[in-house]
């Protein structure tokens, strides 16, 4: 630590910590990242992966905000997937195994390396407050720290006690101390403490694992990074299999006999687990039906011997996980390295907090990650970009950034919790998001890169790259609704050969492109232009001056004569990066969809836009009940638009406020227009 006042002090470095520590640095603020270990830095505390459904589109976004975890997940990755890839793109999500020690290493690094950043290892164990405004924090060491702004993210550390059978030992990690007094000192500032339930299941010796009985799950032919950043997975990079092996009718036996001994059933742990990453004893109390589930048995990196089973998470005693892991076939004669357990860790109500992420009670004051109610490292990560983002302007007295549920999925995440709260460990999904079609993965640079470069979190040269890569997507979308194809020509010859319909007159390239049996590829090749050149300009950021369409000759058309710039060009787009056909295709196919979306988020949008004054009297509003009065007083939303989320209050609710704030509105501009005093007559 080389001063004794900072700008934005740091609490915890796990996903959320690193993300919202490289965040405020990033923006020039002086930065304190406080952690118990430096060797825990950017630990994968559960599985070690990245991504999955709903949340690979957040580490997309991280990403092209010019967070970290994306860059991390590509550097370290020893397997890429991406999960729906048969279906359609807006729930296409990325997946990665990664090297869990190779992963930490990294990020250990660019934080040391990270301008504007130290690191104290150490524990905080009060949060100084006066007159509601942050003023610094006391370590355990008794030592002060003034700082403008904190970020919270304690993870599972928050008075965290994990479970094995019966036996209950203090720590929010195997072998680290929970933050018993940071806590406590929680509730000395008038927040009310929780307490979630999630767990881990045991680790495996790979070298007593059968794979000849299982099924191997290989990675793509073609990985696809997380971050727009990395130009391709190097093919160098060693990729792994995971595989897939499954729980029996003797392993649910096992835990049937055991569910005395579980402390999620033994009236141990009173808090609420997952619903959506449930434990074993879980899937075989709820699921009753069932004779197996999946286990995936994952890498834990190139240096190990270990695998994570995911799929197994327990806190049953090591004697019976032993027995339950030795009846699952492959495993018979597996060796546990270390056991599976449960942990119940302390969480703030999320309604507590602003969309900025900032506490309501104390300014300065900001929590992100698993104190917040949510589950895994990408919400996580997601919240601290978030949070350091808003502690560092706000310390440098600038306007707060927040993102709309219309914008990312990072807005909805955000915009769920500080609006509905959470009784349960919260995870992100694809069919949380409303306008999914809009905001997918493979558009989050677009979506968002430009927020990172205003920011100052991306170069000029990677938003120069986003901005290249769709001026190139625009035009070859134009092109298609530009271009024609006549009757006889080579393509309306293979669009009958897979009994596509003939044309029958002039069609435009993106009319047959919206046929669900034909696809970019195949039109490819037909293209009027010849592009070869002109794409691979395109793609440097030159400008191309593009050839007019053909047209026949008056009288000539669809007689197939007239075909020398038609003629078949094999290969000539193959200069243009899949991640651009892809796009190319999508904004064709689903163009109708895309704008009807588009409406709907224009028609909320005006509500989203009418902010409610932060000294909002409910009581002054004529025509609420008191129901929804005491709803909107403890919520106290921002906008319209947060308060129309809000479980409870209704649409003539809504539109009775809005009369109100239009009034409100008027009056005060009168008052301002009269001068000092007027209002209070």
């Amino acid at each position: 630590m080389k001063n004794s006042h900072y700008d934005c002090l740091v609490i915890g470095a796990g996903h959320a910590g690193v993300e919202a520590a490289l965040a405020a640095s990033r923006l020039g603020c002086s930065t304190l990242l406080v952690t118990l270990f430096f060797e825990t830095i950017g630990q994968m505390s559960c599985n070690p992966a990245i991504g999955g459904v709903g949340k690979g589109q957040l580490v997309k976004e991280i990403d092209a905000l010019g967070g970290e975890m994306g860059l991390a997940a590509d550097k370290t990755g020893i397997q890429f997937r991406q999960l729906n890839a048969s279906k359609g793109q807006a729930v296409r999500s990325s997946r990665c195994q990664s090297d869990r020690k190779r992963y930490k290493l990294y990020l250990q690094d660019v934080v040391r390396q990270q301008k504007n950043l130290d690191i104290l290892i150490g524990e905080v164990a009060e949060i100084v407050v006066h007159g509601g405004r942050i003023v610094g924090v006391k370590t355990a060491s008794g030592d002060m720290i003034a700082t403008k702004t904190v970020v919270v993210t304690t993870g599972t550390f928050l008075k965290g006690r994990m479970h094995v059978g019966t036996k209950i030992t203090s720590g929010g990690r195997i072998g680290e101390p929970a933050a018993v007094r940071l806590a406590d000192n929680f509730k000395d500032l008038g927040f009310e403490v929780l307490f979630f339930k999630t767990g881990t299941p045991p680790r495996l010796d790979g070298r007593t694992i059968d794979f000849s009985k299982l099924e191997a799950q290989h990675s793509d032919e073609r990985p696809i990074p997380f971050s727009f950043r990395t130009p391709a997975i190097p093919k160098e990079q060693p990729l792994l299999p995971c595989y897939i092996t499954h729980t029996t009718e003797a392993t649910h036996e096992i835990i049937r006999s055991n569910f005395h001994l579980s402390p999620m059933y033994s009236g141990q742990i009173q808090a609420t687990g997952v619903r959506y990453c449930p434990s074993i004893e879980d899937k075989i109390k709820r699921f009753t039906t069932k004779s197996s589930h999946h286990v995936f048995l994952e890498p834990e990196g190139l240096d190990t011997h270990e695998y994570y089973p995911n799929g197994i998470s327990t806190g049953l005693p090591v004697e019976i996980q032993e027995a339950m892991v030795h009846s699952i076939p492959g495993l018979e004669k597996t060796v546990l390295t270390r056991p599976g357990y449960s942990i119940e860790h302390g969480v703030i109500p999320a309604t507590e907090l602003k969309p900025t992420l900032e506490t309501k009670k104390i300014t300065g004051l900001f929590l992100a990650g698993q104190i917040n109610g949510t589950t895994g490292y990408e919400e996580a990560g997601a919240q601290g970009l978030i949070a350091g983002i808003n502690a560092g302007l706000q310390a440098k007295g600038q306007k707060p950034f927040v993102l709309g549920r219309h914008e990312a999925y990072i807005g909805v995440l955000i915009d769920d919790l500080t609006t509905k709260g959470t009784d349960e460990p919260y995870r992100m999904f694809t069919s949380r998001v409303e306008y999914r079609l809009i905001i997918r993965e493979d558009n989050a640079d677009k979506r968002l890169a430009r927020h990172g470069h205003e920011l100052g979190l991306l170069s000029a040269a990677d938003y120069d790259k986003v901005c290249k890569k769709y001026a190139m997507i625009d035009r070859e979308v134009e092109h298609l609704k530009t271009t024609r194809i006549y009757p006889g020509s080579a393509l309306d010859q293979e669009l009958q050969k897979i009994n596509s319909a003939a044309l029958r007159q002039p069609t435009l390239l993106s009319d047959i492109l919206r046929r669900p049996e034909v696809n970019y590829k195949m039109i490819a090749p037909y293209d009027v232009r010849l592009r070869l050149n002109a794409s691979a300009l395109s793609y440097a950021g030159l400008s191309v001056v593009a050839k007019p369409a053909y047209r026949p000759p008056a009288g000539r058309a669809g007689t197939g004569r007239h075909e020398s710039n038609l003629a078949k060009t094999d290969g000539h787009l193959k200069n243009f990066p899949q991640e651009v056909i892809d796009q190319v295709e999508y904004e064709i196919k689903y163009e109708g969809f895309i704008k009807k979306q588009f409406k709907t988020v224009e028609r909320f949008r005006h509500i989203e836009n009418i902010k409610i004054p932060a000294d909002m009297d409910y009581h002054k509003v004529g025509g609420l009940s008191t129901e929804i009065r005491e709803k909107l007083k403890r919520f106290t939303p921002v906008s319209l638009g947060q308060a129309n989320r809000i479980s409870g209050v209704t649409p003539s609710a809504i539109s009775i406020l809005m009369v109100y704030l239009k009034k409100l509105s008027q009056d005060r501009q009168a008052a301002r227009e009269e001068g000092p005093g007027a209002f209070q007559k």
